[in-house]
């Protein structure tokens, strides 16, 4: 076991509930701002930005908030991906975005997201948190953010990762479980998952290093018993997703409450990376056909999700939900943080 002795006391959060980053719209200043001074710890996605509109989300939250704040960011695609298989893709989608009336995207000729930018202008000014997913940062850039005084996170999804994340000296660790919305933040470009508690259990024997649990937690119950099994504190995106304060596309919020969608699942269908959505018509029909090319498909698809959000069609968007969608409610984002404090005190 690793003995590194560390606490997420030393956040100055009041309650052990971390907002998700949320990348590709939903995390927005007004949410990371209002999940923090409700006590717990906002979270902007640096994901999909520049370094500068980063920089720009950084400012905005910071005059309306003085309470601590984190900006979660993508590592650079490290997978090989096949071409091959991207145009054969983007050949299958023609009809799909032949209906939606407009092209299928490029993939990017940069697959890092601005890595080099980022990492240069956070540390310049780092923010109170940085987490990283996808990925371990070398034991330098973590040095580099906890010199200025940074806590730093890392996703971790298997024991393996977590034992390399706290190698490199990550203050805390963001088990992240398949119930989870969204991407699975996986090292590598892989299908496997693991259920959040047994991770969780798994993860807890090798290292010391504070826990933040993450996947399918909507309730305060939920929230005490991952603690119980030994987490430091609960990361929630989708119990978030339907408050005002959340850049989700209407849609995207309706559909969360929408009886049609009964389930979610795991697929590359949207982005070539494993990341659990509502199943829609797009998951059913491409779902199969997705290669394992992150960010490529991600870039290829962008377009169609954007036709389709304009026309109000839920059947061809990335409805990133978690396991426990159904529990997502429209109120302020504060209010959700007071009733899920509620439901830990209660449990």
């Amino acid at each position: 076991m690793l003995d590194r002795a560390g606490s997420l006391e030393r956040l100055g959060i009041e309650h052990p509930i971390v907002q998700a980053p949320m990348a590709g719209g939903a995390s927005t200043p007004a949410l990371a701002a209002a999940v923090s001074e409700a006590g717990g710890l906002g979270f902007l996605a640096a994901g999909y930005k520049s370094a500068a509109a980063v920089r720009e989300e950084i400012t905005q939250t910071r005059g309306l908030t003085s309470r601590p704040f984190g900006v979660n960011v993508f590592m650079p695609a490290v997978d090989a991906v096949d071409g091959s298989a991207v145009r054969a893709y983007w050949k299958h989608l023609l009809p799909e975005a032949e209906r939606l009336g407009v092209g299928p995207g490029s993939p990017p000729g940069d697959r890092t997201d601005d890595w080099d930018a980022k990492i240069e202008d956070l540390l310049a000014d780092p923010p109170p948190v940085v987490s990283f997913t996808f990925g371990c940062p070398d034991l330098g850039t973590v040095s580099e953010f906890q010199v200025q005084g940074t806590f730093v996170i890392v996703t971790v999804t298997t024991q393996d990762e977590a034992l390399s994340a706290a190698t490199a000296g990550a203050d805390a660790l963001c088990v992240q479980g398949v119930e989870a919305g969204g991407h699975q933040g996986s090292f590598v470009n892989d299908t496997a998952g693991t259920p959040l508690r047994e991770l969780l259990a798994a993860v807890r024997t090798i290292t010391t290093v504070p826990l933040i649990a993450a996947g399918g937690l909507g309730t305060g119950e939920y929230i005490a018993e991952v603690i119980e099994l030994g987490a430091d504190a609960a990361q929630l995106g989708t119990a978030f997703l339907r408050c005002p304060e959340s850049g989700a596309h209407p849609v995207h919020k309706a559909a969360l409450a929408d009886p049609r969608y009964t389930r979610t699942s795991p697929t590359r269908a949207f982005t070539g990376r494993p990341a659990r959505s509502l199943v829609n018509r797009f998951v059913e029909e491409h779902g199969e056909q997705a290669p394992a090319a992150y960010p490529d498909v991600h870039y290829l698809t962008s377009p169609l999700r954007r036709s389709a959000a304009e026309h109000g069609d839920p059947d061809a968007m990335s409805l990133w939900a978690g396991t426990s969608f159904r529990l997502a409610v429209d109120a302020p984002a504060a209010e959700i943080v007071a009733t899920l404090v509620e439901g830990v005190q209660r449990a």
